[in-house]
């Protein structure tokens, strides 16, 4: 059995991983409609003038400004009407003076038109129509390149694509869009104990909870999860599992990181890569591993599934997100007032899970390392520093929401 190092801060622990990590530069093309939260490779510079024509904005009459001015409702101009126009025609005819032609909203302005004029300020009848109320020039007209200029860069590289990037996309007829790949997470459990959904549990064994968990994390935030299954107690299933993970971007091992005589994940890496720091003053989760392996970076996590999965988003989610370009996530903060007496953890800062009671106070949610329900009924957290032994009922505290 062999004892813990010198245990880093959070802080400290955090510090190493950032400076470990970058963004992957490789890149691929996807179909748009398969783009909404992935990140653009590449600036888009627009082809297409949106609107590409001078359009209406309302439906109406297109006129020349100049003979709508003095109209009123005791005195509406009168004027000839020539045509009509609807979305998606070509206009055929030209607006002289004294005339105008019905158009449709989002329909091509025709040639001598210069304004709209809104329906309900009109009166139609007998081909004449009697305008009521005055337009001025550029009344009620979309102006071609109004909302995207052909050869302006509409969106960045880097920009995290929503639907509303994706419709500026579609807007400038791309079908297709350069992005950067997700990272490939390699996922494995370790642990005789364990045993895959779908097999018989002997006396002694449970269920393997930390791959999904781990994996749930890794793809609501732009990763793609490779889960290969369990791996043994030993050191060369250890090394041929480690060897297979390293095929990916990055690899994250759950369990095999303590201190008993069957936690062999840190001897197995030591002697192959190195490794950056090997226990956190962190509470739940002090085995905490970080190598960097072949020049890949690897997480041994807990194996309890509530101390994995804490350290899952405090640790791997942000490293995730970098991989793959996507901003830090900021989870929504809010003060609350405890509503019981809660210890601190001296020597180790606590991430302790807790839930909102029906009087809107903050309770311990957190049961034991080993329960994952201790995260499942939880809200979200709060950090409680080193050096505090005890919060009373009745203090304010932050929660970061789940």
């Amino acid at each position: 059995m062999k004892p813990f190092g010198a245990l880093l801060s959070f802080e400290e622990a955090m510090k190493v991983v950032e400076a470990n990590i970058k963004p992957l530069n490789r890149t691929e093309t996807i179909d748009i409609d398969d783009a909404v939260g992935r990140v653009l490779a590449a600036d888009l510079v627009s082809a297409l003038s949106i609107p590409s024509f001078d359009r209406a904005a309302m439906d109406g009459y297109a006129v020349k400004a100049k003979d709508t001015f003095g109209s009123g409702q005791l005195k509406p101009k009168m004027l000839e009407l020539v045509g009509e126009l609807n979305a998606g025609g070509t206009p055929t005819k030209k607006v002289s003076t004294g005339q105008c032609i019905q158009i449709s909203t989002g329909a091509m302005m025709p040639s001598g038109a210069d304004s709209v004029v809104m329906v309900e300020d009109t009166e139609a009848a007998d081909g004449k129509v009697k305008i009521f109320k005055a337009v001025i020039p550029g009344g009620n007209v979309g102006k071609k390149g109004e909302d995207i200029k052909e050869g302006e860069t509409v969106l960045k590289k880097g920009a995290l694509l929503d639907a509303g990037k994706v419709g500026v996309l579609a807007s400038q007829g791309i079908q297709k869009v350069k992005v950067y790949q997700q990272p490939k997470v390699a996922v494995l459990p370790s642990g005789e104990e364990v045993v895959e959904i779908g097999k018989k549990l002997r006396p002694g064994q449970l269920y393997d909870i930390n791959s999904h968990t781990v994996a749930s994390v890794v793809k609501e935030n732009g990763g793609l999860p490779v889960r290969l299954g369990v791996v043994g107690d030993t050191r060369e299933d250890i090394r041929k599992k480690v060897s297979e993970a390293l095929k990916n971007d990055l690899v994250v091992i759950s369990g095999g990181s303590s201190v008993g005589e069957r936690d062999l994940l840190v001897g197995v890496l030591e002697g192959w890569g190195e490794v950056l720091f090997h226990g956190i003053q962190v509470r739940p989760g002090k085995p905490t591993l970080f190598a960097i392996v072949e020049g890949k970076p690897l997480f041994g996590m807990p194996g309890y599934p509530t101390s994995c999965l804490i350290n899952t988003y405090l640790f791997l989610l942000p490293v995730v997100r970098k991989m793959a370009h996507l901003p830090p996530k900021r989870g929504q903060i809010v003060e609350a007032r405890l509503g019981q007496r809660i210890p601190g953890s001296v020597g180790r800062k606590q991430f302790l899970t807790v839930r909102f009671n029906e009087k809107g106070e903050v309770m311990q949610a957190f049961k034991e390392s080993g329960a994952i329900t201790s995260v499942a009924n939880a809200d979200g957290y709060i950090a409680i520093e080193q050096n505090v032994d005890l919060l009373e009922k009745g203090t304010t505290v932050t929660v970061t929401l789940f």
